[in-house]
């Protein structure tokens, strides 16, 4: 009857220890895949930001040059001179959001790979201990016997 009782009571340590590991697992999955999205949809943004700064600056300086135009050839000389310029800073800020939006998706990235990382650690570790339990208990089991 002893017998019986501590290979039930084993049997329902490991059951529990392979249901939690599982857990931990989908968990830790979950979690890298909510992170790879947000990167995704973090490089998107900052992609149509500089976008919209683009297109806004070329707007900007088509006006510009539009007017200058009308002025004459030494105003539309500098017009045009200025909208390079107003183009080539518009750029180097859409270039600047990019990359502080990359570098923010890479540490989100980073951070769910760490947490992954930990749950698989911390999962492994709770089946580590639910099979070291089941041995004591086995041990036991057979000492009683005996």
């Amino acid at each position: 009857m002893k017998k019986v009782i501590l290979s039930a009571v084993l049997m329902l340590a490991l059951s529990i220890s392979f249901v939690s590991c599982r857990e931990a697992a989908d968990k830790a999955k979950s979690a890298t895949d909510e992170a790879g999205a947000a990167m995704e949809q973090a490089g998107e943004d900052a992609k149509e930001m500089g976008s919209d700064a683009m297109d806004k600056a070329q707007e900007a300086g088509n006006e510009a040059m539009d007017k200058a135009a009308e002025a004459g050839e030494d105003i539309k000389a500098g017009a045009e001179e200025a909208a390079g310029d107003l183009k080539a800073k518009a750029e180097a800020a859409g270039d600047d959001i990019k990359a502080k939006a990359n570098e923010a998706a890479s540490d989100i990235k980073e951070g769910a790979n760490d947490a992954a990382n930990k749950a698989k650690d911390a999962a492994n570790k709770a089946g580590d201990d639910a099979k070291g339990a089941a041995n004591g208990a086995l041990d036991k089991a057979k000492s009683a016997v005996n």
